[in-house]
């Protein structure tokens, strides 16, 4: 299911690409390896490489990218990098730099029409699962929005274990974490069907005993298992989409510059619990008790309170704080903010239904 090397060169390589555009991040790209490969890979090309500069997908920067494909027309826009980076390359490939783009993407009215080229991704973390899914995310104002389109799906992708190593630990915690949130939101999404609990199911069984493992003894056998388990959890998601997780956690990148995995953990058991509490109110056209009891199975626990013991276990093992004094977050002088800026279309699909007070007793209570 991964990736080498020559497979990256025999693909770029094809005669057909003359022009390539690389969008990455600049630390990512040099420490990854993936810029001395490519060095030594790609001949009788011309390359544009552009370096991404914000954390999030922020629209003026997407602007500036979109203008620059524009202008240098390639056969092939190559994305290296991690979700932010993929994002990027997915929307501004089907995105056109209109003076109303921002309206049409607040207002979720963009029309789809076609590809500008052909595009392949090769990501740098295992997490985001992005190389597979038909979504992607963008930032205006400082609120998340979301694009889903099957356009927005990459023409190929590369999983190349090698590249996962050299990230730092923070970035493979949070990027990690968010896998494992993909495969359990997935599970127990409304729009989750057979194709999907196979998907998620296979992923959990690989991440959860190799997550931490990862951080703490990056491998070649730790990275290729996440980079396994993010992909798998990354096309149950692209069935199923995500839940109240997911939805509470974008104002907390964009308010108070949390990494989108740790953001998702923040809350993680609450919500779960939540939703474990509330099984007689499901909305899902599945047995939501057996969801849980397939969750409990996979991560070999009896009961929702213990399976809440090992996610904060997993949590504080990959050193993901979840202690908002210590993050600075001040619920109750953001929380207008923070109420504002959930994503509705993930929390409908939440299995039982959840409105703002329900959501700010949740984070309110995980304040210590």
């Amino acid at each position: 299911m991964v990736n080498s090397f020559e497979d990256i060169k025999k693909f770029i390589n094809d005669k057909s690409f003359k022009k390539i555009f690389v969008l990455c991040g600049k630390k990512s790209f040099a420490t990854s390896g993936a810029e001395d490969l490519f060095k030594k890979i790609i001949t009788d090309k011309e390359i544009k490489i552009f370096y991404k500069k914000a954390e999030i997908p922020i629209l003026d920067e997407l602007v500036e990218i979109i203008n620059n494909i524009k202008n240098f027309k390639p056969d092939l826009i190559l994305a290296v990098g991690g979700g932010a980076t993929i994002d990027y390359a997915k929307i501004a490939n089907v995105v056109d730099a209109r003076k109303d783009l921002a309206e049409l993407i607040v207002n979720y009215s963009y029309q789809f029409k076609k590809k500008f080229t052909k595009l392949a991704v090769i990501p740098t973390t295992a997490g985001s699962g992005a190389e597979v899914t038909s979504n992607a995310v963008i930032y205006v104002d400082g609120i998340k929005h979301s694009f889903e389109s099957e356009l927005l799906i990459p023409d190929n992708f590369f999983l190349i274990p090698e590249f996962l190593i050299s990230a730092s630990n923070k970035i493979k915690a949070s990027a990690g974490f968010d896998a494992i949130a993909q495969a359990l939101e997935s599970l127990v999404s409304r729009k989750s069907n057979e194709k999907s609990v196979k998907y998620a199911s296979k992923s959990l069984r690989v991440s959860v005993n190799s997550f931490v493992s990862f951080i703490n003894d990056p491998n070649m056998k730790n990275a290729t298992e996440m980079s396994i388990a993010s992909n798998l959890a990354g096309k149950a998601i692209s069935i199923s989409k995500t839940t109240a997780p997911h939805a509470v956690s974008y104002p907390f990148t964009s308010l108070f510059n949390i990494s989108h995995g740790h953001a998702v953990s923040l809350f993680f058991e609450s919500f779960f619990k939540f939703n474990f509490d509330n099984l007689d109110k499901s909305e899902t056209s599945f047995d939501l008790k057996k969801r849980f009891d397939l969750i409990f199975n996979l991560f070999d626990v009896p009961n929702i309170n213990v399976f809440n013991s090992k996610i904060s276990l997993i949590k504080k093992q990959a050193n993901l704080e979840d202690d908002l004094i210590k993050l600075n977050v001040d619920i109750k002088r953001s929380s207008e903010n923070i109420i504002k800026g959930i994503n509705l279309l993930r929390l409908g699909n939440n299995p039982v239904k959840i409105d703002g007070k329900d959501i700010y007793e949740i984070i309110s209570k995980n304040k210590k």
